[in-house]
């Protein structure tokens, strides 16, 4: 009878750690998702809106890439914030390219010109996506 009375706590005390481990393991789950701070006006004021063609959907589709038309005077830091507090998604990877203006014309006689933006190329997180078309 002693003999059961030991192996019955040696059981009890074996299920115990095994349940603080997964209540363990869901706080690390909770941990992992990311929560970002609230968008500000600022934020808004950085990127202008999102840029949609046929390259920039397959850098979507393909490699986790998406584009956006920002503010000239905007560096990688203010853009990786917007983008994360408006969208909910962590961001990787910024690369910023300066877009010429281009010459153009109007009609057969008139001239005009295409003005000239700062673009954004944002990867991000594996997982993560942004809805563009949002209804």
């Amino acid at each position: 009878m002693a003999s059961e009375k030991k192996t019955a706590e040696v059981t009890e005390q074996k299920v115990k750690p095994a349940k603080k481990a997964s209540k363990k393991a869901a706080s690390k789950e909770v941990v992992s998702e990311t929560k970002f701070k609230k968008a500000t006006i600022h934020d808004h004021e950085v990127i202008i809106e999102p840029i949609i063609t046929e390259k920039t959907m397959s850098l979507t589709s393909e490699q986790n890439k998406a584009t956006f038309k920002v503010k000239k005077g905007s560096n990688k830091i203010e853009i990786k914030n917007a983008i994360q507090r408006i969208y909910g998604v962590k961001v990787v990877e910024i690369k910023t390219v300066n877009v010429k203006a281009k010459r153009t014309t109007r009609g057969s006689r008139f001239q005009g010109t295409l003005s000239g933006y700062k673009k954004a190329i944002v990867r991000l997180e594996s997982g993560s996506a942004i809805d563009l078309f949002k209804e």
